[in-house]
C-alpha cells in the first residue's frame, strides 16, 4: 500500500465563525483507493502558505510511501532541513498528514483508530464550551454582550447547563496584544471575578468553570488574578503566562490552588516534557492537529500519567481535528474533559458526511474505522475561504485603556 494522492481545501467558516475564520483540511488517498483525512491548525501564515508548506512535505516524505510506517515518517519531517526541534508552523502540517495517514491505517484494518491505540478506556467523553452569542447576537469577532456583562454570561451559561454541558470556559481578562506579557488592570481583575462570581452563583455545582488568558499577564499578574478567583473554585487557570517559560508558569501553579491548564500552543513531547518537569501545568491541552499527530498525542498523555496530569485537548478549528482529540481521548485513561464548539452543529455538521455524536454533554465515540468522520467534499468546496486575514488575530501593540 501506497500513498498517491494529495487534496488540500482551505474553507472559508460562515458566521459565526465559531472555530475560527477559515478550517485547512487535506486529504490523501492510496494507490489502492482508501482515503484519509487530516486537518491543519498554523495559525502563523495565510492559509495559502500552508498549502504550500503541505505539498511540499508530500512530495519529499509522504508520496510513494507506506501510511503504515507512521513513526518514521514523523521523525523524517520533524528533523528536515536538519532543524530537528519544534516548529510549530510544520508540525502542524506534518499533524494533519498524521492524523489522515492514521485514518488510512484505520480504514485498512477496519478498526477505529483508538482501537489501534491502546483501545476504548471510556464509552462517553465528557465535553465543555466557551460560552458563545445566541445566534442571533452577532459573531466571535464582535462585541456582544456575554463577553463584557457577567449577567449576560450567567443567563447563557444556565442554557449550556439546559444543554446537558458541565463544563463552561470564558476568558474576560481582557484582549490579547503582541505586547503582552502585562500586568492585568484593576478595572480587568473587577471585571474577571465577577464574572465568576455570577456564572458560580447560576450554575452552582452542575457545571465547573473554566477560566482563560491566553498567556497575557506576567507572572505577578497572573498570581494576583489567580487569588481573586480562587473562592470560586475553577476547574483550571488557562495558560496564565505566556508558554515559552514554563519555570514562569510553575511559579503561578505553586501560588493558587487553581489547577493549571496549558498547551494549546505547544507542539511535539519536548515542550509538553518541561511543562511537566517543571510543574507548570497538571491538565495538558494538545491542539491534534498541531502537536504533532495522534501518535505524539498518545505519547505526551502517557507521560503526563506518570506525573498524574491529566490531558484535556484543546479545539478552535474544525471537525477533523476534532474527531482526532476524540479518538485520542477514547484511549487515554487520564482524559479529563474535551473542548467542544458547542455541540458540533451548523457548519461544523454541514463539512461531515455524518456528524459528530454529541448527548447531553458527551460525546458518544464512532465504531466507523479511522477517525470515524469523512469529509464532505461538495461543501467544502462550496465555501473557499477568499480572505486574507490570519485564523486568530492579536491586537496589536498597546491594548487599550483598562485592559
Amino acid at each position: 500500500m501506497r500513498v498517491t494522492e494529495l487534496k488540500t481545501f482551505v474553507v472559508g467558516n460562515p458566521p459565526p465563525y465559531s472555530g475560527g475564520r477559515y478550517f485547512i483540511f487535506l486529504k490523501l488517498k492510496t494507490a489502492c483507493g482508501i482515503e484519509g483525512v487530516g486537518e491543519v491548525y498554523t495559525a502563523s501564515f495565510g492559509p495559502r502558505v500552508v498549502e504550500a508548506m503541505i505539498r511540499d512535505v508530500f512530495q519529499y516524505h509522504v508520496e510513494g510511501s507506506d501510511p503504515f510506517e507512521i513513526e518514521t515518517l514523523w521523525r523524517n519531517v520533524y528533523g528536515r532541513g536538519y532543524s530537528m526541534r519544534p516548529d510549530i508552523s510544520l508540525m502542524g502540517v506534518l499533524s494533519g498528514i498524521e492524523m489522515a495517514l492514521w485514518d488510512i491505517v484505520g480504514k485498512a484494518v477496519e478498526k477505529p483508530v483508538y482501537k489501534l491505540l491502546g483501545g476504548k478506556v471510556r464509552d462517553r467523553l465528557r465535553t465543555y464550551t466557551y460560552i458563545y452569542p445566541r445566534a442571533n447576537e452577532g459573531h466571535t469577532y464582535s462585541d456582544p454582550a456575554v463577553y463584557r456583562d457577567p449577567d449576560a454570561a450567567a443567563e447563557r451559561a444556565l442554557e449550556y447547563v439546559a444543554m446537558g454541558f458541565t463544563g463552561l470556559k470564558f476568558d474576560p481578562a481582557g484582549a490579547y496584544s503582541t505586547l503582552d506579557p502585562r500586568q492585568p488592570s484593576l478595572e480587568r481583575m473587577e471585571l474577571s471575578e465577577a464574572f465568576c462570581k455570577r456564572i458560580r452563583e447560576a450554575v452552582g455545582t452542575k457545571a465547573d468553570l473554566l477560566f482563560g488568558t491566553h498567556g497575557q499577564f506576567t507572572t505577578s499578574g497572573a498570581i494576583r488574578l489567580a487569588r481573586k478567583l480562587e473562592a470560586y473554585d475553577p476547574l483550571w487557570f488557562e495558560e496564565p503566562v505566556p508558554p515559552d517559560m514554563p519555570e514562569e508558569m510553575a511559579k503561578v501553579a505553586r501560588s493558587t490552588t487553581i489547577p493549571i491548564a496549558a498547551g494549546e500552543r505547544l507542539t511535539t513531547k519536548y515542550e509538553f516534557a518541561r511543562l511537566l518537569q517543571t510543574g507548570a501545568a497538571s491538565i495538558l491541552q494538545m491542539a491534534l492537529g498541531r502537536v504533532g499527530g495522534l501518535l505524539e498525542a498518545k505519547k505526551i498523555a502517557g507521560m503526563a500519567e506518570t506525573h498524574y496530569a491529566e490531558i484535556a485537548p484543546h479545539l478552535y478549528c474544525g471537525p477533523i481535528e476534532g474527531a482526532a482529540n476524540i479518538q485520542l481521548a477514547t484511549c487515554s485513561p487520564n482524559f479529563l474533559i474535551l473542548e467542544s464548539i458547542e455541540t458540533w452543529s451548523g457548519f461544523h455538521t454541514e463539512i461531515l458526511m455524518k456528524p459528530i455524536r454529541w448527548e447531553d454533554g458527551y460525546v458518544i465515540p464512532s465504531e466507523e474505522p479511522g477517525l470515524g468522520v469523512e469529509l464532505n467534499e461538495a461543501v467544502a468546496l462550496a465555501h473557499p475561504w477568499n480572505g486574507t486575514e490570519l485564523h486568530l488575530v492579536p491586537v496589536y501593540g498597546q491594548v487599550g485603556k483598562g485592559e
